[in-house]
């Protein structure tokens, strides 16, 4: 799991663009996984407006390892904290 920092958008483009120090930006993570045929995937978890989204790898399946599942069940515990503020 890695914070990947403050975002302003949703696309998956956009995440990997933005600097993690944008004076109004949401908080955003990344969970490594892998797809069904086991290629390497993320899922990304940003708070907007008082909203948790869980953006998947597009079009497809993500798979998660116990481990992996432990760290989204952390992520989004966090998530849901900012996101009631």
């Amino acid at each position: 799991m890695e914070l990947i920092g403050r975002v302003q958008g949703f696309t998956p483009d956009v995440l990997a663009d933005q600097p993690a120090s944008c004076p109004d930006g949401r908080r955003a993570w990344q969970i490594h996984c892998r797809d069904v045929v086991n290629r390497e995937r993320h899922l990304t978890v940003v708070v907007d407006k008082g909203r948790v989204v869980l953006m998947g790898p597009p079009g497809e399946t993500a798979v998660l390892s116990a481990g992996q599942l432990g760290q989204l069940r952390t992520v989004l515990r966090e998530a849901a904290d900012q996101a009631e503020r």
